[in-house]
């Protein structure tokens, strides 16, 4: 049978239509981390597993939530300081708030990393081998429990992910107020893009952070070896002093959702943060000795260099100091505990800038 050239067209348009989806391939029609596995359009629980080695095995949860459609891969972590609670809630919290049916893209969820600090009630270290978990990356296989946990994140969770959420917030000792953090690498594509997750996030004071990504120093920390690998990072915190009050763990919650809706893989309006107040990353201010510490101003308040921001005692309460400001700036947190030694931070100022300067690599 002859065809006419139309025909011959026609014919060849209708192949190139039906070619595409039928060679078109889904790169992740199912998607793991540790045990978690879930194909499109589920939610899956499992655990990272440590295995032992100098130390005890430990075993961290986590939870995927893999959209209908393919899109970005995302993970947001917590609990590297296992006492952060608020935090650790809020994302346990998240999981559920996302529909893998309406998902473009792939949630990556560690609620919690540091389950020894967690479960001893340890601030700020793990208590296994008393070492930092937000420190150490990309960590080791054949190192402590700390080492070898870091190293799985950053296998499992950093390594396929484009966007790395890293939530904090007051640990125990710590009276906060809510924060993120833009961290600038002097690459203006990841620079650009990590501010407007800055912005759309929600928090409205912003610290400012320029890190350089070749120097090990500035790369040990979840966000800045995410940073030095390429990726978009957020770091946000919220809550203080121990306590999971509502405002603070909804801010969080509500905070990555609009993460989820500025990256598109969600149905949400986001607005960002039209005046946000922008701050440096401040100067802490340490004890000299053992003793005990009083603060006698409030977390988000104002301070001029040389105030009195809190005394010490001794511990049969005989002032021992009074505690001054080093700078002038806002008080993002200070000690909520009279526990303190030396070395350990008394409260952080800092600096608020008016107007947002260029990148400088430290």
């Amino acid at each position: 049978m002859r065809l006419s050239r139309l025909s011959i067209v026609f014919l060849g348009f209708i192949g190139l239509v039906c070619e595409v989806p039928l060679n078109a391939q889904d790169a992740h029609p199912v998607f793991s981390v540790g045990t978690a596995t879930a194909s499109r359009g589920e939610i899956a629980y499992g655990e990272i597993a440590v295995p032992e080695g100098k130390d005890a095995a430990a075993s961290m949860s986590v939870a995927v939530v893999h959209g209908a459609k393919p899109g970005r891969i995302v993970a947001f972590v917590a609990g590297s300081h296992g006492t952060e609670y608020a935090s650790t809630v809020a994302l346990t919290r998240l999981i559920t708030r996302i529909d893998p049916k309406s998902l473009s893209g792939t949630v990556i969820v560690l609620p919690l990393a540091n389950v020894a600090s967690f479960e001893q009630m340890t601030p700020h270290l793990n208590p296994v081998d008393r070492k930092g978990m937000n420190a150490g990356y990309p960590g080791t296989a054949s190192g402590t429990q700390s080492e070898r946990a870091v190293a799985l994140i950053a296998a499992q969770i950093v390594d396929p992910s484009e966007v790395i959420v890293d939530l904090h917030g007051g640990d125990i000792d710590e009276d906060l107020r809510p924060y993120s953090y833009w961290t600038r690498t002097g690459v203006d594509e990841q620079d650009k893009a990590s501010r407007t997750l800055a912005l759309a996030f929600g928090l409205d004071h912003i610290i400012l952070r320029d890190v350089d990504t070749t120097n090990r120093a500035s790369t040990g920390s979840l966000g800045g070896y995410a940073l030095s690998k390429g990726k978009t990072v957020l770091v946000a915190e919220a809550g203080r002093s121990g306590l999971t009050l509502t405002a603070d763990v909804e801010a969080l919650v509500n905070g990555c959702l609009n993460v989820l809706g500025s990256l598109k893989m969600i149905a949400r309006g986001v607005t960002p943060v039209s005046k946000p107040v922008w701050v440096t990353g401040g100067t802490r201010v340490a004890a000299d000795k053992p003793g005990m510490f009083f603060a006698s101003v409030l977390r988000d308040t104002i301070v001029h260099e040389g105030d009195s921001i809190g005394y010490t005692t001794d511990y049969v309460g005989r002032q021992t100091g009074t505690v001054r400001s080093p700078v002038t700036g806002l008080v993002t947190f200070i000690r909520g505990v009279p526990s303190m030694w030396s070395g350990a931070t008394l409260a952080n100022v800092s600096p608020v800038l008016a107007a947002v300067p260029p990148y400088k690599k430290p």
